[in-house]
């Protein structure tokens, strides 16, 4: 059956090219179609059209910007399966047969230290004005806290990526899903063969970027990244870590556009290198607490990072730096800390 379109009488009849329609004009061959676009600009980046199509200015330019949302997950029930016989002496740590987890040092998870240093991290940051958001629970996935791994954001969304370990591995389905629910685009996913884990991504420049590639991050996988960071305008460069270690924030951290705290024992020189030739000043975290890289900025010059880490904190302080601390010792034994255990899904960029 033909589609008819009609109009008021005082409506003019809108015209196509040279063809004009008035209110008995039959349209067979979807001509009326022309009236409605198509409409590329303004484009995607566009903050109206952001805001008016997704809701919100999504994503992230650096690591710096005033964080207004992130994505966590609260601490797997499966932490609870971890138990002391299964210590191992040589790398200090207790191990899974079945290598699904692993946990730092003799004993076994301290349950209600663990969920309450998390609650407390979360409560933090909602004071703090930042809107957080949960993925599911997986029971089954010990490290799943961990959610600044399976992606990262970028200016107008996040890009899944595809996680290392088979004990990981699944971990990127359920992020997808809470990433869609919170109504923030999905820019791309890493395929193939590729692996990327987000903790070894760092946005230094809101067209620069940095991957470090390692046991958990491949080749493979950055040239996947470094495609997709193309069409978005970022570059993104490969730095290789020393060692095992696995992610870039485990030795690093952007603290502002001009000042980041490094652990010069881990990070690798070329990074360091970089980052001095962008201009950007380089402050040591104090060698009695390697770990203190592993922080979250709030704003410029405004971070929490956990409370047993004072030399370190008095070292940013002395720069200029506002320090937020919380208790989050007992979680550090699963493998990861407060940047870890967060994506920022929204700061302020333009």
């Amino acid at each position: 059956m033909s589609t008819i379109i009609s109009a008021p009488d005082s409506v003019p009849s809108p015209t196509v090219g040279s063809a004009s329609f008035d209110s008995t004009t039959e349209v067979s061959d979807g001509r009326f179609h022309a009236l409605m676009g198509p409409e590329g600009a303004p484009g995607f980046l566009d903050h109206t059209e952001l805001e008016s199509t997704w809701g919100r200015r999504w994503g992230a330019a650096d690591e710096v910007g005033r964080l207004r949302s992130v994505l966590m997950r609260r601490p797997s029930a499966g932490l609870a399966g971890i138990t002391s016989e299964h210590y191992l002496p040589g790398v200090d740590a207790l191990v899974d047969p079945d290598r699904r987890w692993y946990w730092t040092g003799k004993d076994a998870p301290d349950m209600p230290r663990v969920h309450n240093e998390h609650e407390g991290f979360v409560q933090a940051l909602r004071d703090k004005g930042v809107e957080v958001f949960f993925a599911d629970d997986l029971p089954s996935y010990t490290k799943s806290l961990y959610t600044r791994d399976p992606l990262v954001t970028i200016p107008g969304g996040a890009i899944i990526t595809r996680l290392a370990a088979r004990m990981r591995r699944g971990e990127e389905q359920s992020i997808s899903r809470a990433v869609a629910a919170a109504g923030v685009p999905i820019l791309g996913t890493i395929t193939g063969e590729g692996v990327v884990e987000g903790g070894t991504f760092v946005k230094v420049r809101r067209d620069q970027a940095f991957l470090g590639t390692s046991v958990r991050t491949t080749p493979e996988g950055y040239r996947q990244l470094a495609a997709l960071l193309d069409i978005h305008g970022i570059a993104l460069h490969r730095v290789s870590l020393p060692g095992y270690l696995i992610h870039l924030d485990m030795c690093s951290s952007m603290i502002d556009d001009d000042l980041a705290l490094v652990n010069p024992r881990l990070a690798p020189y070329d990074y360091m290198s970089a980052l001095e030739g962008l201009g950007i000043e380089l402050v040591e975290v104090h060698p009695s607490e390697e770990w203190a890289s592993n922080l979250l900025v709030l704003d410029r010059r405004s971070v929490i990072m956990p409370d047993h880490l004072p030399r370190t904190a008095e070292r940013l302080s002395n720069m200029g730096v506002e320090i937020f601390t919380v208790s989050y010792r007992e979680i550090l034994k699963n493998g990861g800390g407060l940047h870890c255990s967060t994506m920022e899904l929204q700061r302020d960029w333009v």
